[in-house]
């Protein structure tokens, strides 16, 4: 018999079968009649036999004899071999446009808008196909009628989510195969959340939950998922979610195009959160001190509330420099950092007559307390001390603005408080003070300061304190001093306490008020002050010589006390000009506070004592001259003082047409006046009339202060003031002896909108003001990109940047500040300081920003500090360059680098270093 063959090339082998075995013929035969005799039941007939109920019931056995006639094996069932159920839970699946189920194949079709869900597993995809006998399922795209594939797969298991164009998965094994996958993996920990890492590969292999292995992969942390900016190249890979990628060969590619940035071997950590690593120094090269290492290091999360970073430069001709910064927080208790620096300099070569090697260090140490963890004990500490010269030789880019800083102040405090009346505060302090320009350092190690509440005796002890004697008042402080004067050279040295002062003031203010005529506010008072002292000293001429002045200094307790008495009587005078409601001013209001003050203090000249001079004449000192709080006066205190206080205040239509209130505006925030005259003094009674004032206009945008002083005396030839008044001498009614004017504005394209918008939140960690500097950026901005920290544009979506080529709003900001001084106390007619500082951005396009400091110094005839700042975006890198063109710090500085925080090594920076160091 010849077989017909389908069109299918198909190998069939056939086996010949004999049909002579006759007992297997005889088999066949019956069986065939067995079934044909079967089909003849409906021909046979039923008798009419009618079915009797058995009476007789079988009797029923015990469950005993039944369990004990069955014989039990001694063998155990093999709970190895045991075969497990095909599927340990339910299946829920469900598809768009069909759900087909094949017995004959023994699958599950699902198609259009497909989606299963087994246990931990969520599986969505155009194509869905399960195998329930093997437990397998595949996942595809489906193709439109234009031949464009859609509806991607999309797979999760726990927490991992993988979008891949197939995938075979089989659910016993826990085991798949992903065609061209991709997959999200937030990690590291920014300013602003995680970022996100995106892992691409062509072919990989799911061993188990926690281990892929990649072929052909593609690492990035661009936002385009589809036409990645850069992305890291890898041949082989093993990827762990959520903890790490060890790749083999990786190369990086900008734009599809390979750069020679290649590694035989790479590892990237994908944990989220804080975790121990190197830092990757920066390379390049400075023109007095060679190739250089900067910025590298170790960062160490100690636990959950501090870190610590290393960090250090490496010059090859042996400057170097170490810092560490640790930060430490934990909420609703205290937050604060700490930042040591330390630079070791050395400029030339040894053997070079430019050959020089010095070393500058700074400290800073912020620590603050929640208000919250112990209202009655508080600690505080805020601390920037180091060379004077650091900030002007340092090596780093970000002291750029702080070579403007003339002064360096730290304080240390702790105070505590009982509650219990009358209350108790108590407080140590230590603090410093240094002056980067002469070296001079101030230090009180400590002080104690130790305060009573005010106690009223008289006063009831409910409702309202009323009259002179109810108000009758008085109060308990203390104030114990340790201060040291020294240089910077003996600062933290044996030798700054040589010259230390140690003094003591206790004081007891006792005060009253009352009102005179319901309109004027009377308060007399009187203050008794004991000071203290541990050495005096003695002065007398030499019995030898008589030419010089000769100084002891007596070691022991001693103390003076002094009083005084003072009276004031004040009032508030209000004026009100009403110009008309349908006016665009309707009213403008005047406030007047006068007030008349008169101190008394009699003479200590007890605590005086005397020695006879050169020329036989007696000579008076006291012995606590010198001391830390002084000497008490010697001549009695006789003076009465007068001051005014003014604010005008404007009441203007609001252009809001729904308003129903018109609008208050301040015209004049401030104008004082204060004058005096003692009673006591032979000459020259009057004092110099002191004003000052100050106001905010254009919507709070422009700040102005002012002052100046008035002087009604005249000067002789030498500049010495004398009794005539200046009037009487030919002159005006007052002499300018001084004057001083400041002026800031601030502007921005937000100030034209129709609504004001909140500004940005600053840093909180602000190292310019941490530093004794501003908090603008007048003076320049201290950019540190190895922080690699993201600005707001970062955060900003894609759609927010994609904007027309030409738009119409360009996001811009201006800041002005102006000071001038001006000094005429002995006709020399100068101005001390005349400068106008200016700083500004402007958003030119969606990714390009452009920005610059500067000032000019009248006086001086120069430019100030100067620094432009550029600033592009490109997407997934961010590209600076910082250019100071001119002046002692000029220099340039470039970087650019990769935003995000996972691969923020990969960077490349080159700077200059200033021409000339102070």
């Amino acid at each position: 018999m010849n077989p017909k063959f389908s069109p299918i090339a198909t190998k069939i082998g056939h086996i010949a079968l004999q049909s002579n075995n006759q007992h297997i013929l005889f088999l066949l035969l019956l069986l065939f009649g067995a079934l044909s005799s079967s089909a003849q039941e409906d021909q046979i007939k039923q008798l009419p036999i009618t079915a009797v109920r058995d009476t007789i019931v079988a009797p029923l056995f015990p469950t005993t004899a039944v369990q004990d006639s069955v014989l039990r094996d001694s063998i155990q069932k093999d709970s190895v071999n045991a075969k497990k159920p095909l599927l340990l839970d339910n299946i829920k699946y469900k598809a768009k446009d069909y759900v087909k189920m094949s017995k004959k194949n023994q699958k599950i079709y699902l198609y259009n808008e497909a989606e299963l869900y087994y246990q931990d597993t969520e599986l969505k995809a155009g194509v869905i196909i399960m195998d329930y006998v093997k437990n397998e399922v595949y996942a595809g795209r489906i193709k439109d009628s234009l031949g464009n594939y859609s509806q991607l797969p999309y797979f999760k298991q726990g927490s991992n989510i993988v979008i891949p164009d197939s995938i075979r998965f089989n659910f016993d094994t826990q085991k798949a195969i992903i065609w061209n996958s991709r997959t999200e993996q937030q990690a590291g920990l920014g300013q602003l959340g995680s970022d996100a890492m995106k892992v691409y590969a062509q072919i990989t292999k799911k061993e188990n939950d926690s281990v892929y292995f990649l072929s052909e992969g593609k690492l990035t942390t661009s936002k385009d998922t589809l036409n990645p900016d850069y992305y890291i190249r890898i041949k082989k890979a093993k990827f762990v979610p959520k903890k790490k990628v060890i790749a083999g060969f990786s190369n990086l590619y900008i734009a599809d195009v390979p750069t020679p940035i290649a590694l035989p071997f790479a590892y990237f950590p994908l944990t989220v959160g804080r975790t121990a690593g190197l830092m990757m120094p920066t390379f390049g090269s400075d023109p007095n001190r060679g190739y250089f290492l900067q910025n590298g290091g170790y960062y160490i999360p100690i636990n959950d509330y501090a870190d610590l970073t290393l960090t250090g430069d490496l010059y090859t001709n042996g400057s170097y420099g170490l810092r560490a910064q640790s930060i430490y927080t934990k909420r609703y208790k205290y937050r604060g950092n700490i930042n040591f620096r330390y630079e070791n300099l050395v400029n030339s070569q040894k053997g070079f007559s430019d050959y020089s090697r010095n070393t500058i260090y700074n400290i800073q140490i912020s620590h603050s307390q929640d208000p919250k963890n112990n209202p009655n004990s508080r600690f505080q500490a805020s601390v920037n001390l180091g060379s004077s010269s650091y900030y002007r030789n340092s090596l780093l880019q970000q002291n750029l603005p702080n070579t403007q800083v003339n002064n360096l102040s730290s304080s240390i405090s702790y105070s505590k408080t009982f509650p219990e009346y009358p209350s108790v505060n108590v407080s140590l302090t230590a603090t410093h003070n240094q002056n980067t320009n002469t070296g001079n350092v101030d230090v009180t190690l400590p002080t104690f300061q130790g305060s009573m509440e005010r106690i009223f005796p008289f006063a009831p002890k409910e409702g309202i304190k009323k009259g002179l004697f109810q108000n009758i008042n008085f109060q308990y402080n203390l104030n114990a001093r340790n201060s040291i004067s020294t240089t910077e050279d003996d600062f933290l040295t044996s030798r700054m306490f040589k010259d230390s002062k140690f003094g003591a003031r206790h004081t007891i203010p006792l005060s009253t008020n009352f009102k005179v005529a319901k309109h004027f506010s009377v308060s007399v008072g009187g203050s008794y002050e004991d000071v203290w002292a541990i050495e005096t000293y003695r002065r007398g001429y030499d019995p030898d010589t008589r030419r010089e002045v000769i100084t002891d200094t007596i070691n022991g307790f001693d103390r003076y006390n002094k009083y005084n008495f003072s009276t004031s009587i004040g009032t508030t005078l209000y004026g009100t000009f009403n110009f008309g409601e349908d006016k665009k001013i309707q009213a403008i209001r005047h406030v007047m506070r006068p007030s008349l003050s008169y101190g008394y203090a009699p003479s200590f000249e007890q605590f005086y004592d005397s020695y006879i001079g050169a020329n036989n004449e007696e000579e008076l000192y006291s012995r606590f001259e010198g001391t830390l709080n002084g000497a008490p006066g010697l001549n009695k205190s006789n003076s009465m003082s007068f001051s005014l206080g003014n604010q005008l205040e404007a009441k203007v239509r609001s252009k809001d047409s729904t308003a129903t209130e018109p609008k208050k505006i301040s015209l004049l925030s401030n104008l004082n006046l204060s004058a005096g005259y003692n009673f006591e003094a032979d000459s020259l009674k009057l004092s110099p009339l002191n004003v000052n004032g100050g106001t905010n206009i254009l919507n709070n945008k422009m700040a102005i202060n002012f002052g100046a002083s008035l002087d009604p005396y005249a000067i002789d030839n030498k500049g010495t003031r004398i009794n005539t008044f200046n009037i009487d001498n030919g002159g005006s009614l007052f002499r300018l002896t001084s004057a001083r004017a400041n002026v800031s504005y601030s502007l921005s394209s937000k100030s034209f909108g129709k609504k004001e918008q909140e500004e940005e939140d600053k840093d909180e960690y602000d190292y310019v003001a941490s530093s004794g500097g501003r908090d603008d950026d007048l003076f320049g901005r201290a950019n540190n990109f190895n922080e690699n920290r993201p600005s707001d544009r970062d955060a900003m979506d894609s759609e927010d940047v994609e904007n027309p080529f030409f738009g119409t709003k360009l996001p811009w900001d201006l800041r002005l500040s102006y000071a001038v001084n001006y000094t005429n106390s002995n006709r020399q007619d100068a101005i001390g300081s005349h400068a106008l500082m200016f700083s500004g951005n402007i958003q030119l396009s969606p990714r390009w920003k452009v920005g610059g400091s500067s000032g000019y110094d009248f006086k001086n005839q120069g430019f100030t500090l100067t620094q432009l700042r550029f600033e592009r975006d490109l997407k997934s890198f961010r590209m600076n360059f910082n250019w100071t063109p001119f002046g002692t710090y000029q220099r340039w500085y470039f970087f650019i680098g990769i935003k995000s925080s996972i691969l923020k090594d990969l960077k490349w920076e080159n700077r200059s270093q200033p021409t000339r160091r102070r």
